[in-house]
């Protein structure tokens, strides 16, 4: 049997005689092949998915150290205002009182925005309420003391108030904004498996509450 005639016959590998395909030799690589590519393209949409909820969870710190920043401007000018307050002999004490131990407990409450809770934020809100209601009940006081309405640095903080009680709302909002975007980035099918992988969790809103939304009226 010449050369030619055995090349002819290992063509054939079965009992029907069927030619054997040259290509069966690469399927082991083809299907090695196409387990990495399935593999890179799921650490990348993995990897890619992680970064968008991480990038979501920036803003939302970013725009809580604006409304830190919003408050604090507040509880500064407020600071200002008690010591004008003060310089009003007859001035009622209580209601003096009231604001600086407001504004004192709005200050001591923080929250670190990796740890921001339902519960941290209704506790923030309730003591920044309360220097709001402490504060308007305060500049109401304050009509019947047309001599201190009269103080030019008093007239100075009814002009700087109102701006800074639109800077808060300004924060707020850009805030439930913010988390909003994020809530949805973590909820969304398939980018929530991802998100339960990696434990991100919801983040609060803020919620309009009464006495909190606007700025007390100062028109005098």
């Amino acid at each position: 049997m010449d050369l030619d005639q055995r090349n002819d016959r290992s063509k054939y590998s079965n009992k029907g005689g069927v030619e054997r395909s040259p290509i069966r030799k690469y399927v082991p690589w083809i299907i090695l092949g196409v387990i990495v590519i399935i593999l890179w393209s799921s650490y990348s949409w993995v990897k890619n998915t992680y970064n968008e909820i991480i990038t979501t969870s920036e803003y939302v710190d970013k725009a809580w150290g604006g409304v830190q920043t919003a408050y604090q401007a507040r509880a500064d000018k407020v600071k200002n205002l008690t010591k004008i307050v003060k310089g009003a002999a007859d001035f009622e004490k209580s209601t003096l009182t009231e604001v600086i131990e407001a504004r004192s407990k709005a200050t001591s409450v923080t929250i670190d925005p990796a740890n921001l809770t339902p519960e941290s934020l209704a506790k923030f809100e309730a003591a920044q309420g309360q220097l709001t209601q402490a504060l308007s009940k305060l500049l109401v006081t304050v009509e019947r003391y047309p001599d201190l309405k009269a103080v030019q640095s008093f007239r100075d903080f009814q002009v700087q108030y109102e701006g800074i009680e639109n800077r808060i709302k300004k924060a707020r909002d850009d805030f439930n904004e913010a988390v909003g975007t994020y809530n949805v980035s973590i909820k969304t099918f398939p980018k929530n498996i991802v998100a339960g992988i990696y434990d991100f969790n919801k983040k609060p809103y803020f919620k309009a509450q009464e006495g909190t939304e606007n700025a007390p009226d100062i028109e005098f």
